[in-house]
């Protein structure tokens, strides 16, 4: 039998205590000290989410090419390099690249990760084949139809093989269009989330409308947007390292001010590691912020509570479902 002591990350912040274990299963969940001395000491915490990434890009990594730090040349659909690579390069080649992210984050204590899976119906295909020879990890996985048009049987067909939808930016669509999407995802019950504001300023009102579940970026995005996004109880995704390389102007303080609900996420494979805990470093570094329960919450309890999970640290069962931390350079230590 082994513990593990030191500070757990509950649903309601930090509390010393430990966790007794035999192999794959937790024996006991305590806040006090254990009589025995501990195996390991540190952050005792949920397993990881990655909020945003784009998994699919990940082979890119490996072609060496030259990736140039403007967003649209790069990104913007559907004409962008990345677009051109995905479209010519071959499934297995796409697939495995996927597998390379994959086990990155799997080794880094991630345990889900929220995919804007691109390529429709293949692109879904291509991300469940992907993580089957995976079992400790799973894709939220919103897809987004191959073109920017509304047609109701293929967005029937991929929210039928996915959790929802992910899309672009509201500046990519005929907005008529994309309302119609936004709408039938709603009926089906499925996650809408968009990128929005990323590298201009976009209509605050057209992206509310859209009633997303939570929204990617808003770099962009005035104080008064803001305000109304915090209004509507909305989260967002920032992703730090991205927004560096692409040289794009942000606005986290401002959103910290004003307590929005923040999540982390990796963004492009192409250019970042998968691996949420560089990420928070990196935010953690550039922010100054030095209250680790907040830091840690965006890539725990937060991501979780945007699919309305009612998750407490004291109902897991299985070691699997814990990360520890070390204090000083927050690597992990996985127990399973």
């Amino acid at each position: 039998m082994d513990f593990v002591y030191g500070d757990i990350l509950t649903n309601n912040g930090f509390k010393k205590g430990f966790i007794k274990y035999i192999g794959p299963e937790i024996i006991e969940i305590s806040f006090s000290k254990p009589k025995n001395k501990p195996k390991i000491k540190g952050i005792i915490l949920p397993t990881l989410i990655n909020s945003h990434t784009h998994i699919g890009d990940y082979f890119i990594k490996k072609s060496k090419i030259n990736i140039p730090r403007n967003l649209d040349e790069m990104v913007k659909p559907p004409d962008g390099i990345k677009h051109l690579l995905l479209e010519k390069s071959s499934e297995i080649e796409i697939i495995n690249g996927m597998k390379s992210g994959i086990k990155i984050m799997t080794k880094f204590g991630i345990s889900k990760f929220y995919d804007f899976r691109e390529g429709g119906l293949i692109g879904i295909n291509q991300l469940k084949n992907a993580l089957r020879d995976y079992k400790n990890i799973s894709s939220m996985i919103l897809s987004r139809p191959k073109n920017h048009v509304f047609n109701k049987d293929e967005i029937n067909l991929i929210l039928n093989n996915s959790d929802g939808i992910g899309l672009s930016g509201i500046s990519d669509w005929d907005y008529s269009e994309i309302i119609k999407v936004a709408k039938l995802t709603k009926i089906k019950k499925k996650i809408f989330a968009i990128h929005a504001s990323e590298k201009i300023r976009e209509n605050i009102d057209k992206i509310i409308d859209l009633k997303p579940d939570f929204l990617i970026h808003m770099n962009q995005a005035t104080e008064s947007d803001l305000n109304i996004v915090k209004e509507n109880e909305i989260p967002i995704v920032i992703c730090p390292r991205s927004n560096k390389f692409f040289r794009l102007k942000t606005n986290y303080d401002l959103m910290e001010k004003l307590g929005i609900n923040l999540m982390l996420g990796t963004d492009n494979s192409m250019i970042n590691s998968p691996n949420i805990l560089t990420e928070l470093k990196y935010y953690k570094k550039i922010s100054g912020i030095n209250n680790l329960e907040k830091l840690l919450n965006m890539i725990t309890y937060n991501p979780r509570k945007v699919l309305n999970l009612d998750y407490n640290i004291l109902d897991l069962k299985l070691t699997k479902d814990l990360i520890i931390l070390d204090y000083e350079n927050l690597n992990p230590h996985l127990l399973n």
